[in-house]
């Protein structure tokens, strides 16, 4: 990393580190991310290494996305880990504020998203995505990026941090990278770790549901409703999940829809135990 101590903890700091990086012609990307980095992470970074000439990742627990009775408390902190990730993935400035820093006293903008948000986990964590679009765009103001890179995963943050992008004249471009998977089909998540080995073994079948209901569509079924009830069903027999939602929406404005004649997003959030896990494929691309 270009930083010596590979952590910058002010807003101050990184502005000067992307100053002088731009000062030298190099572009400059944006990874946001919590922390608790896994090999997905990593990917990100590699595919930000891949376009630009200085590299930023953001490593913020963000409180103002959390519910009252979500995990924030708990969420894993690793950034000893987390920094050696980032070096040998190829990054070359962390961005790890406090939340002092990135929310001083007095603090009271927001941004929203409304219908995109009220959707998917947004309908089921009010406030989230709120949050996620105040601190991102808080981090596009503060890093500057020519280019911001996110995971398939979180389908619907991408949706809407595009659209915010687009509404706001956000001068930034976004990339979408590929969900990464572990050998069995899972999406890599800070929250697998929460799992107990039972429940490890059997979060892939998320997946595998998502893989069905695709080559169900691939074979020409064509009903929404039939395709929705095959994904639920699939879900709901995996032994002790309870299904948050199992969801097949319009993949560019989230709405729903009677049968697939356009790109459709399967999207499924499932708790195993107290870890709610989410994933999603796309239809018809």
């Amino acid at each position: 990393m270009s930083d010596p101590n590979g952590v910058v903890p002010t807003i101050a700091a990184i502005r000067a580190a992307v100053s002088a990086a731009k000062a030298t012609g190099r572009t400059v990307a944006l990874v946001p991310t919590m922390g608790a980095l896994h090999a997905g992470h990593a990917e990100l970074i590699r595919a930000a290494q891949r376009r630009a000439g200085f590299v930023v990742v953001s490593i913020f627990v963000n409180p103002t996305q959390f519910g009252p009775t979500e995990d924030f408390g708990k969420y894993p902190r690793t950034l000893d880990a987390d920094r050696a990730l980032c070096a040998e993935a190829g990054a070359d400035s962390i961005f790890a504020p406090s939340a002092a820093e990135m929310y001083p006293g007095g603090f009271g903008a927001f941004v929203e998203v409304p219908k995109l948000d009220g959707v998917l986990c947004g309908a089921r964590r009010p406030g989230h995505f709120r949050g996620v679009c105040t601190v991102v765009l808080k981090l596009f103001h503060i890093v500057r990026p020519d280019i911001a890179l996110f995971g398939a995963k979180d389908a619907q943050q991408s949706i809407i941090l595009k659209k915010m992008v687009r509404d706001l004249d956000v001068p930034v471009e976004m990339q979408i990278e590929p969900t990464v998977r572990e050998a069995d089909g899972l999406a890599m998540s800070s929250r697998n770790r929460y799992l107990s080995p039972a429940e490890r073994g059997l979060a892939p079948r998320i997946f595998a549901a998502l893989q069905s209901v695709r080559s169900r569509a691939g074979a020409g079924e064509r009903d929404v409703a039939a395709l929705r009830a095959g994904l639920h069903s699939d879900l709901a027999a995996i032994p002790g999940a309870r299904v948050d939602y199992a969801e097949i929406l319009d993949a560019e404005s989230l709405e729903t829809t009677d049968r697939l004649a356009k790109p459709a997003l399967a999207a499924a959030a499932v708790f195993l135990g107290g870890t709610r896990l989410i994933d999603n494929l796309i239809l018809g691309d």
